[in-house]
This record gives C-alpha cells, structure tokens and sequence, in this order.
C-alpha cells in the first residue's frame, strides 16, 4: 500500500494579491482600450460612431480598411517609414555595438567621460535641440530628404544602445578573449567571431526599441520633410486626418494600419526586449 504525499505551494510573498493584479489589470487597460477603439473604429460607419461612439461593430464593415489599403499615397508612406526605420536601426546596432566594444573592453584616457557623455545623453531629448538641429541639417542639404531623418536618430539613438550593451559586453570573461588570441585570432576577428553572438541578445534588444522609435518618430520628421512623396506615416497620418476630417471612420482605419507594424513587431519580440534588459542590468 503506497502512500501518496500532497505538496501544497505556500503563497510567496512575491506573489502579488488581488489588489496588485486589479491595478495590473488596470494599467493594462487604459494601455489597450484607446488601440482597441482605434482599430474597431476603423469597422465602423461614420454613422454608428455618431450615434454610439462606444459601441461595438455593428454591422461589420471593411471598407474603411480596404480604401486605405488600396491608396498609393499609404504604401509610398509606408515605404518611407520602412526605409527610415531599417537604415537608423542598422546603423544605431552597428555603431552603438562598435564603441560600446570599445568602452566595455578596452582602458584608455577620458574613457569614464566618454561612456558618462552617453549617460548624459539618455537626458538630452530630441524636441530640445530640434531648432540648432534643424539648421545643421539645412546646411549639410539634407531637408526634405529622407537621410535628414535617419542620420540624426542614429545619433540620438547610440546613447540608449551603449548604456545596454556596455554591460553585455563587459560581461564576456577575459579568457575567451586571451584563449582566441592565442588561436592566433585578430581584435576584429574576436569582435565578429564571439563578441556578437555572445551579445546577440542585447543587440536584439536594442535593434527592437530603434526600429520602434523610428517608426514612430513625428517631430523630427515634421521639421525635416516637406513633400509629401517624402512623408513617413506619422506625418501622413496627420495629413490624411486633415484631409478627411469628417470621415472619423476612415481617419481611424488609416491610423490603425499606421501603427500596426509597430506594434505586431514590438509584441512579437516582447520576450526579448525584457530578457535583453534584464540581461543588461545583471551584466
């Protein structure tokens, strides 16, 4: 005759009660609700909105959506944003994964000042320098041309990527390092061979929060870009919200599929945000 033994689980106090989950839930929420209604809103006729602007659906209809899909003026918007987006990413990953290499890896002078300057600037926002910005970028001929955009995020997206991937790197032992030297392995060598895949978790993390800001970057944008052929989706968002101003459906159809890369992507590599952070501050 056996004898079977429950284990119960004692409540840990890092278990959060029904209050901390009611405000979690809370909090998500009033997150989702506004993304919600902006997207149902775009099944929806002008006339339902009017009349009961919190209701569901009713009837269902995809019009909206299938006008603006079929607008040339959306996919040449989209293209931009896309183009925009890839090129700041690729280049905040590579330059932000280069000199966060060398401050994490190497000593040299003025390198506490140097990686304290990226620091400082994680507190230097965009909208504060748009104006001196805005003159460097006509001056260099880069107004209303897509790379008056893309240079400067790169610039202003190396802060965040150097404060998280500093502490990945400094994180590689010293002994992967001598052992490849001695392997007869050069300096660019072991930054290729084994500095990026053993950090490839923090460059994914910052490649995500690049592509994130830039494909949702409105001010500068607005300052830099002035035909429409040139427009990212935010900009025409703004553009299509004025020229429809009374079709509420179609304006909230258009912003729907504006936001909706963004979003699918920043939802799909979740996971790997949170564990690049985490990885970031253990490091």
């Amino acid at each position: 005759m056996s004898a079977t033994t429950t284990l119960t689980r004692k409540p840990s106090r890092r278990d959060g009660g029904p209050v901390t989950y009611f405000v979690a839930l809370l909090f998500v929420g009033v997150c989702v609700a506004p993304v919600l209604y902006i997207v149902l809103g775009g099944f929806r006729t002008n006339a339902h909105i009017t009349t009961d602007p919190a209701a569901l659906p009713d009837p269902w209809v995809t019009v909206n959506y299938l006008g603006v899909l079929k607008s040339s003026v959306f996919w040449g918007e989209f293209a931009n944003s896309l183009i925009v987006a890839l090129a700041s990413t690729a280049g905040i990953v590579a330059l932000g994964l280069m000199v966060s290499f060398v401050i994490a890896r190497y000593d040299f002078r003025f390198k506490g000042a140097m990686y304290s300057l990226f620091a400082a600037g994680l507190m230097f926002p965009m909208v504060i320098a748009i104006t001196p910005l805005y003159l460097v970028i006509k001056d260099l001929g880069l107004v209303d041309n897509l790379l008056g955009v893309i240079v400067p995020q790169i610039a202003f997206g190396l802060p965040t990527t150097v404060i998280i991937l500093v502490p990945f790197l400094r994180a590689i032992p010293n002994e992967i390092e001598e052992a490849a030297a001695l392997d007869g392995m050069s300096r660019l060598g072991f930054f290729f061979r084994m500095v990026v895949p053993l950090s490839l978790p923090g460059v994914v993390t910052v490649g995500i929060l690049a592509f994130v800001g830039s494909w949702n970057n409105y001010l500068l944008p607005l300052y830099v870009l002035n035909s429409q052929a040139n427009f990212t989706l935010p900009l025409g968002v703004q553009v299509f919200s004025s020229q429809y101003s009374t079709d509420t459906a179609k304006v909230l159809a258009f912003t729907s599929l504006a936001m909706l890369p963004a979003l699918v992507f920043f939802s799909v590599f979740e996971k790997r945000i949170v564990g690049g952070l985490t990885g970031a501050v253990k490091g």
